[in-house]
Order: structure tokens, then C-alpha cells, then sequence
């Protein structure tokens, strides 16, 4: 495991699952993983040192997360001759591949326990004008929709009415009370629409790895990545910015580096294939 500090320690959640697969380890382990493993599954090892490091620490326990580095030994340890003739010596007797990818266990979150800005879109004034613009096309359409209902119900009771030779009085009151329910139900679904309609809607935040320094200016002006025809930034990717950090592990994050790494080589080598003919005409 690597201990650079500049290195930035990334955890993933202990889901119920991954600590009882990871429970019949602790005997088995060599002495420093065995020990880090221990006070992950026993986080009440730690705490007479809780004090000195602040509620950082308590919100770390509360949420139960555990480092991956520590998953990544554990794996890496597993694959080792004797690692297989611990497990198949223990009782009951442990598979190796079940401990030789622990770090795509299933049913883990990437850092839970750290707290992402929320960084709001930038709209534009067209794209204001032309949500207003659908938003009153959809009232007027309920409007309409709501009036055809009254009117429908109502013209349909009186001629169910006809049919069973009714006369006209109770034909005409039976409609005008279908009309009546039909039209206080659409007044009343109408509200509770408008008023969903006109709550600002949040949208979803981009999860950073760290804090946004106070010198940086993300405004769309300044920054060489935005894409004024659109309503978002061009499609390049900020080394800050990780999608669906809560819901990914940290090994697609380290797959996806690979493959940016392959595709940059694909691009120079066929950059470089048209030069190579040249000098060989």
C-alpha cells in the first residue's frame, strides 16, 4: 500500500456483505494488513484516539467505510501460494477467488463519507424564455383537456340518462352533478400540478475530488472548455471531476485512466503514419 501523502486516500463503503467476507481473514492475514483490517471491522478500537483528531473521525465511523488500498493488498495477498494454503487450512475452508477480486465486490460506494459542492448549471436567456414558453403550452393544454373532460362527462351522463327514459329535469341535474365532481377533481389536479411546475427544480451536482480553489473562476466566459452552442461544457473531462462518484468503485476509475492512456497512444501513432509514408515515397 502506498503511503505518499500525495496520493489522495480513496475509501469505499463496508456494506454488510463485504465485512462478513472479510471477518475470516483476521486470523489468516499477515500482521500489518491483519492489524489495519481489525480496527476497519472494529472501528471501537479507535476510539480512545477520537478526541485528538476532531468529528472528522466520528463521521468516519458512523459511515463505515474502509480504505482501498487495504482491499487492493488483501487481493493481492490472495493470489499468493501462501495465502491459498491458509485458506484451504482454515475452517471452514475459503475460496481464493472469492478474496482475489474483493475490489469489484458488489454493493460498494466510492468515498460516502465526504461532503460534494453542489455546482449549479449556468442557463442561458433563451433557454429560460423557451422553458417558459413550453411550460405555458402545457397549462394551456391542461386547461383545454380539463374543459373537454366537463363537457364530455356531462354530455355523456344526460345521454345515458336519455336511454333509460329519465325525464328531462333529472337528466339535466344528473349531468350538472357528474359535470360538477368531474371538474372540482381537474381543478384540483390542475393545482397540484401548477404548483409543481413553478418549484425551482435542483439539479445535480458534479462531485469534485477536492475543494474548489478560491482563486479559480468556473464562469463560462473564463473558461476555455465551455462551449457557448450548447447548454454545457464541450465533452472534455476535468481531472477534478469524477460522474457518479457515490455509485462507482475506484477501480473503474483507475480502468478508465488506462483506457484514456490507449487511446492517446492510437492517436500518435496514427498521426504519425502519414509523415512515416512521406519519407518512404
Amino acid at each position: 500500500m502506498s503511503n505518499d501523502p500525495a496520493v489522495p486516500t480513496i475509501n469505499v463503503s463496508l456494506e454488510d456483505h463485504l465485512a462478513e467476507s472479510l471477518r475470516p481473514l483476521l486470523g489468516i492475514l499477515p500482521e500489518h494488513i491483519a492489524a489495519e483490517l481489525k480496527v476497519v471491522l472494529n472501528p471501537t478500537l479507535a476510539a480512545p484516539s477520537m478526541p485528538s483528531h476532531g468529528p472528522e473521525v466520528l463521521e468516519h465511523l458512523m459511515v463505515r467505510t474502509i480504505p482501498y488500498a487495504l482491499l487492493t493488498a488483501i487481493s493481492k495477498w490472495a493470489r499468493t501460494p501462501a495465502a491459498e494454503c491458509a485458506m484451504s487450512g482454515h475452517e471452514p475452508p475459503l475460496r481464493v477467488q472469492d478474496y482475489s477480486m474483493i475490489t469489484l465486490l458488489a454493493g460498494t460506494r466510492t468515498s460516502p463519507e465526504r461532503k460534494f459542492p453542489f455546482f449549479p448549471t449556468p442557463v442561458t436567456d433563451s433557454q429560460v424564455s423557451r422553458s417558459r414558453e413550453v411550460g405555458d403550452r402545457r397549462a394551456v393544454t391542461a386547461v383545454v383537456n380539463a374543459l373537454l373532460s366537463i363537457g364530455g362527462s356531462g354530455i355523456a351522463t344526460w345521454w345515458a340518462a336519455g336511454r333509460l327514459l329519465w325525464r328531462e329535469e333529472w337528466k339535466v341535474l344528473l349531468a350538472l352533478l357528474v359535470a360538477a365532481v368531474v371538474a372540482a377533481s381537474e381543478a384540483t389536479l390542475y393545482l397540484i400540478w401548477d404548483s409543481q411546475r413553478n418549484k425551482p427544480h435542483r439539479r445535480r451536482a458534479i462531485h469534485l475530488h477536492g475543494p474548489i480553489e478560491s482563486s479559480g473562476d468556473l464562469s463560462p466566459s473564463k473558461d476555455k472548455k465551455w462551449d457557448p452552442d450548447s447548454a454545457c461544457g464541450a465533452c472534455e473531462v476535468d481531472s477534478r471531476v469524477v460522474p457518479h462518484a457515490t455509485t462507482t468503485t475506484a477501480i473503474s476509475t483507475h480502468i478508465s485512466g488506462t483506457h484514456w492512456d490507449t487511446l492517446h497512444a492510437r492517436i500518435a501513432v496514427s498521426a504519425s503514419a502519414p509523415a512515416i509514408s512521406k519519407q518512404a515515397l
